[in-house]
C-alpha cells in the first residue's frame, strides 16, 4: 500500500490528475478574501487533507512506476511514457489510465481504481474542487481554469459515428449533454471538446486498445495533448444507468431533459460514466435534485474550428499568448467569473437564432441610452461572487465529516447569505426596463424561494456575518456565523476562543513593554498569530532581538518572528477553533437540509447574472468606440467596417472598408502587395460576423449579416513539427477540412492558398478550390498572388475581383520609387506589377538580384501570361445578373421609403446601362 503525503498545509488526496489540477486544488481550496484581489498582510489559506489513507496498487515493476511518478499527490500516473514489461492490471479494475500524449496510445495501461469491488479505502479519497473550499477569481486566467471533465464515446458497427458526450464543471453544478452524427474528420466532437477546454477527457477504454485504437480516440489525443486522459470500462457507459441518474440529480426545474434523452442512448451512456467517475475522484455525492442537466444540440449554435479561432485570434494572441489583444480582450468588461466564462462560450459559438440575438441587441441598445441603468446595473453585479461556483459546493455532500469540509459549508454558508441579500438591489435596478429579456430577468427575480431561503438562513446565521476582505476577518466571520443561544455548547467555546485571542494580544503587549519594542499582534492562515516588527533593519540586527523570539524573518523594513509560548496558544486557539467549527458545521447541514428543497433557484440567479455581465461588457466596449447596431437579412454588407483587435492596438483609429457579399455575389477574389492589408481585412470581416452573431455591436458606420452557421479560415502558413506537415501539407489539410464540412450557410476565408508549392500547381490547386465553392452558396473571401486565378469571374458570374489599392512615392533619400498602402479596398484587379519585386527592392537586396529577377520574370510573363479578356457578350449577362439580384434582394429586404426606393431602383437601372454593352458592340446572332 502506498500512503498519501501532505506537504505545506495544502490538501492533497487521491486525484486521478496531475499537476494542472493539483493547481485547480489549491486554487479552489483558498479562501476568497476579495472578488478582486488579497488584501495586503494577509495569506489565504489552504485547505488541509482529508484524510491520508492507503489504497492498494499493482503489483512489480509496474506498480512502482507509477507510484514514483505520481509523486506525493497520490494520484494516478497519466503521463508514464515508459513502456511497461507486461500488463500486470487486474482484469477486473474497472477504471485505467492513459498518457497525455498521443504516443502513449501505443503502450499497455495500467487499471487500477477504488471502484472494484470490495476496496476498503474507498472513503479515503478526497475531492480536489471546491468541496474543501471557496474560491472567487475575477481575473479571465483563474476564471477559465480548466475544471470541465468530458465523457466521450462512439456508437459501434452500424452505428460508428454516432456521438455520445457528458460534460461537467468542477466549478458549476449543470451537466450538459450532447448527442450527434459526425463525420470521418470527427469535426464536431474536436471543435465541442476545444470549446469545453477539458481538464480531463473519459473515453471506453474499448476505444484504445493497443494497436487497434479507433480513428476517433486518435484525433482527440492528437488534438488534446496536454489534456489528461482516463478509459473507463465499457460496462459503465451504460445508457440505462445514465437515465435513473438523470431521474435522482435532475432539478424539477429542468426535467424536461428528461424527454429530450431519453432515447438517446450514447448521451446518456457518457452521463452514466461520467457521474460514476465524478463521484469517485470527488469522494462526495450530489445532493438528490440537485443539478441543471441539460441536453444541448449542436444546431444552436454555429461552429468555429479550433483552427480558425486560433488564426482570427478570438482568445489568444498569437504572438503574446499573455497580453489580451483578442476579441475576448476587446469585448471583456465583465465585472463576475460567471460573466466572463458565458462570454468566452459564446465567442466560441455564436449563436444562429435571429430572434434570440435581437433580443440581446435590444438590451445592449436600452443600456446605452439609459445612463442610470448602466451604471447601476454595474454596481450590483460587481458584488456578486461566483454564483456557478458557490452552488457546485454546496450541492455536494461530502462522505465524510473533517475541519475542512466544516469550514467550507460555513464559508460558502455565508457567501450564500451575502448572493441573496443582493437579489433585492438587483430587482429594483431592473424594475422600470422595457426590453423583454430584462423585463423576462425581473420576473425571475421575483421568485418567492429567494426570500424564503434568506429567511431561514437569517433564523441561524447572524445578520452581521457576511463576506469580508482578509482571512482573519473571514475567519471571525466563521466563528460567529451562527446566532448565540441556538448551541450552549457552541457559546462555550465561542468563550474560549476569544479568551484565547484576547490572551494572545495581551501577551504580545507584555513582550513589547519588557523590551521596548514597538511590536504588533499579525495574522497570517499558514503561521496563525506571529508578531511583527516595523523598524529600521539596519540600525537592528536579527542577532540583537531578544533571544525567545524564534522563526525570524525579515521583508524591508519589518521583521517577523514568534515565540514558543506563542505557538503553543497558536495551538490552543486551532484546537478551540475546530471544535467550534464542528458545532457550527452541525448546525449549518441542519439548516442547509432545510433550504436544498429551494436552492435551485439559484440557477436562475446564476444566469440571469452572468448573462447581465455580459451584455453589460457589450454596452462598456459601445461606449469606447463608434460601433453600430447591425442588422440581419440575407446579404453580409458592411459599410466603413474596421477591425477591433487593431483599434485597441493601434494609436489611431484603422482604415474602414466596405464589405458587400450577396447569394448573386458570393464569392469575392481579393488581390493587392504584400503587406497592403488582405489578411487583416480577412480577420476583420470573420470578427464583425462574431461579434454580431453573440449579440454584440459592431466596429462599422452601417452593417448587415446572414446568419453564418459555420466560420472556416485558413489563413496560417507555419510548419507544424509535431506532425511532420510542411506549410503545403499543412495547407492542404485545411483545405480538405473546410471542404468536406461547408455547407451553403458557411462563412469562408481563404488566405493566398498554394504557396507552398509551384506556381503551375498553385494556381491549379486553388483554381479547382475555388470552383468547388462556387457550387455552393457559402460566402467566400479569397485572398491571392495568383492573377491568373481572378480571370474565372470570365465563367462566373458569382465572382467579384477586388483589390487593395497602393500608391507610389519619390524616395528622395535612395533616389527610388517606395510604395506607400493606403489599405483602401477597390473594385477590380489590381493594377500593380511584380510588386513582390519592389517589395524585394526595398528591403536592401543587391541590386544585381533584383535586376536580373526583373529581367527573368519579363521573359516568364511574355511567354505564359496570357491576358484573359471577356466578351461584350459576357459583359451583358454579367450586366443582366447583377441587377437581377439587386432587384431579389431589394424585394427580399428593402425597408426604404416609397420615394427612396425609386431612387434606388433608377441608380440600378443607370448602372445597368453603363454596364451593359452596346448592341452595336455585341456579336451578330446567326441561326444555324
Amino acid at each position: 500500500p502506498r500512503a498519501h503525503a501532505a506537504s505545506g498545509g495544502a490538501a492533497r488526496g487521491s486525484s486521478r490528475v496531475g499537476r494542472r489540477a493539483r493547481m485547480l486544488r489549491q486554487e479552489a481550496a483558498s479562501t476568497p478574501t476579495s472578488p478582486r484581489g488579497t488584501q495586503s498582510g494577509s495569506t489565504t489559506p489552504r485547505a488541509r487533507p482529508l484524510a491520508y489513507a492507503s489504497r492498494p496498487s499493482t503489483e512489480g515493476a509496474a506498480a512502482d512506476r507509477s507510484s514514483s511518478s505520481s509523486g506525493a499527490t497520490g494520484s494516478l500516473s497519466f503521463g508514464n511514457k515508459r513502456p511497461h514489461a507486461k500488463h500486470t492490471a487486474a482484469p477486473h479494475l474497472p477504471i485505467g489510465t492513459s498518457s497525455s500524449s498521443a504516443q502513449d496510445a501505443s503502450y499497455p495501461h495500467m487499471f487500477r481504481t477504488p471502484l472494484s469491488a470490495g476496496n476498503p479505502q474507498r472513503s479515503g479519497y478526497k475531492s480536489w474542487t471546491p468541496q474543501v473550499g471557496y474560491s472567487a477569481p475575477s481575473s479571465a486566467v483563474s476564471a477559465h481554469a480548466p475544471s470541465v471533465i468530458v465523457a466521450v464515446v462512439e456508437g459501434r458497427g452500424l452505428a460508428r459515428g454516432e456521438i455520445g458526450m457528458a460534460s461537467i464543471d468542477l466549478k458549476s453544478p449543470q451537466i450538459i449533454l450532447s448527442q450527434f452524427a459526425d463525420n470521418t474528420t470527427y469535426a464536431k466532437v474536436i471543435t465541442k471538446l476545444k470549446v469545453l477546454s477539458p481538464l480531463e477527457i473519459i473515453m471506453s477504454n474499448t476505444a484504445c486498445v493497443v494497436g487497434n485504437s479507433t480513428k476517433l480516440f486518435t484525433l482527440v489525443t492528437e488534438n488534446f495533448k496536454n489534456v489528461n486522459f482516463t478509459t473507463v470500462q465499457r460496462k459503465y457507459f451504460n445508457e440505462t444507468k445514465g437515465l435513473e441518474y438523470i431521474e435522482q440529480l435532475c432539478t424539477a426545474e429542468f426535467s424536461s431533459v428528461l424527454m429530450e434523452v431519453q432515447s438517446r442512448y450514447y448521451c446518456l451512456a457518457a452521463a452514466a460514466a461520467l457521474l460514476k467517475y465524478v463521484e469517485f475522484i470527488q469522494n462526495s455525492v450530489y445532493a438528490p435534485k440537485s443539478l441543471k442537466i441539460y441536453f444541448q444540440g449542436s444546431e444552436q449554435t454555429a461552429m468555429v474550428d479550433s483552427s480558425s479561432a486560433q488564426n482570427l485570434e478570438l482568445l489568444v494572441n498569437s504572438q503574446d499568448y499573455r497580453n489580451n489583444h483578442t476579441l475576448f480582450g476587446v469585448l471583456n468588461y465583465t465585472k463576475t467569473a460567471g460573466g466572463s466564462r458565458r462570454l468566452r462560450s459564446n465567442i466560441l459559438e455564436p449563436l444562429v437564432d435571429v430572434e434570440t440575438i435581437n433580443m440581446r441587441l435590444d438590451c445592449v441598445q436600452e443600456l446605452l441610452q439609459d445612463e442610470e441603468l448602466f451604471f447601476g446595473l454595474q454596481s450590483v453585479i460587481s458584488r456578486f461572487l461566483d454564483t456557478e461556483q458557490l452552488l457546485s459546493v454546496l450541492v455536494q455532500i461530502p462522505k465524510q465529516d473533517t475541519v475542512n469540509a466544516a469550514e467550507s459549508k460555513i464559508t460558502n454558508l455565508i457567501y450564500l447569505k451575502h448572493t441573496l441579500e443582493l437579489v433585492d438591489p438587483l430587482k429594483v435596478t431592473l424594475k422600470n426596463c422595457s426590453t423583454p429579456l430584462l423585463r423576462a430577468y425581473y420576473g425571475s427575480l421575483e421568485d418567492k424561494r429567494f426570500g424564503l431561503i434568506l429567511e431561514k438562513i437569517k433564523t441561524v446565521i447572524n445578520d452581521d456575518a457576511r463576506y469580508m476582505k482578509g482571512c482573519l476577518n473571514m475567519r471571525t466571520q466563521k466563528c460567529y456565523a451562527v446566532r448565540s443561544n441556538i448551541s450552549e455548547f457552541l457559546d462555550i467555546a465561542r468563550r474560549t476562543y476569544t479568551e484565547i485571542v484576547d490572551d494572545i494580544a495581551g501577551m504580545i503587549s507584555q513582550l513589547a513593554e519588557k523590551y521596548g519594542l514597538p511590536l504588533r499582534t499579525s495574522f497570517s492562515s499558514a503561521r496563525g498569530f506571529f508578531i511583527q516588527m516595523t523598524t529600521d533593519c539596519a540600525a537592528i540586527s536579527s542577532d540583537q532581538l531578544p533571544s525567545e523570539f524564534i522563526k525570524i524573518s525579515k521583508v524591508k523594513n519589518s521583521y517577523s518572528f514568534t515565540s514558543a509560548d506563542l505557538i503553543k496558544m497558536n495551538e490552543r486557539c486551532q484546537e478551540s477553533l475546530r471544535e467550534i467549527y464542528h458545532m457550527t458545521y452541525m448546525i449549518v447541514c441542519k439548516l442547509l437540509s432545510e433550504i436544498y428543497e429551494h436552492i435551485h433557484c439559484l440557477y436562475k440567479l446564476s444566469d440571469t447574472v452572468s448573462m447581465l455581465d455580459m451584455l453589460l461588457s457589450f454596452a462598456h466596449a459601445c461606449t469606447l468606440s463608434d460601433y453600430v447596431r447591425p442588422e440581419f437579412t440575407d446579404t453580409l454588407a458592411i459599410k466603413q467596417g474596421w477591425h477591433p483587435i487593431l483599434e485597441k492596438i493601434s494609436a489611431e483609429k484603422p482604415v474602414a472598408n466596405n464589405t458587400y457579399i450577396t447569394e448573386g455575389s458570393n464569392v469575392v477574389i481579393i488581390t493587392g502587395p504584400n503587406m497592403s492589408g488582405k489578411s487583416t481585412y480577412l480577420k476583420q470581416i470573420a470578427l464583425c460576423q462574431i461579434m454580431a452573431q453573440i449579440g454584440s455591436y459592431v466596429p462599422a458606420e452601417y452593417a448587415s449579416f446572414r446568419i453564418a452557421e459555420q466560420i472556416f479560415t485558413r489563413i496560417s502558413t507555419d510548419d507544424d513539427i509535431e506532425t511532420n506537415s510542411s506549410t503545403f501539407m499543412k495547407e492542404m489539410k485545411e483545405i480538405a477540412y473546410i471542404l468536406h464540412n461547408a455547407n451553403d450557410k458557411s462563412l469562408i476565408l481563404i488566405d493566398e492558398l498554394g504557396r507552398g508549392t509551384n506556381t503551375e500547381e498553385g494556381i491549379g490547386i486553388s483554381y479547382a478550390v475555388c470552383e468547388h465553392l462556387l457550387s455552393k452558396k457559402a460566402f467566400t473571401l479569397f485572398t491571392t498572388h495568383f492573377l491568373e486565378l481572378c480571370h474565372i469571374d470570365a465563367l462566373y458570374l458569382n465572382v467579384e475581383n477586388m483589390h487593395f489599392e497602393v500608391q507610389h512615392v519619390k524616395n528622395t533619400s535612395r533616389n527610388k520609387d517606395a510604395i506607400l498602402y493606403t489599405y483602401k479596398l477597390s473594385r477590380g484587379l489590381t493594377e500593380e506589377k511584380n510588386y513582390g519585386l519592389k517589395a524585394a527592392e526595398a528591403s536592401s537586396l543587391p541590386p544585381s538580384i533584383v535586376l536580373d529577377a526583373r529581367e527573368i520574370t519579363t521573359q516568364i510573363t511574355s511567354q505564359i501570361l496570357q491576358n484573359q479578356r471577356s466578351s461584350p457578350e459576357m459583359d451583358r449577362w454579367r450586366a443582366v445578373y447583377h441587377l437581377a439580384t439587386r432587384l431579389v434582394q431589394a424585394a427580399r429586404n428593402s425597408q426604404l421609403e416609397p420615394d427612396k426606393l425609386r431612387a434606388y431602383l433608377s441608380n440600378l437601372k443607370k448602372t445597368y446601362e453603363k454596364d451593359c454593352p452596346r448592341a452595336a458592340d455585341l456579336p451578330e446572332r446567326t441561326e444555324e
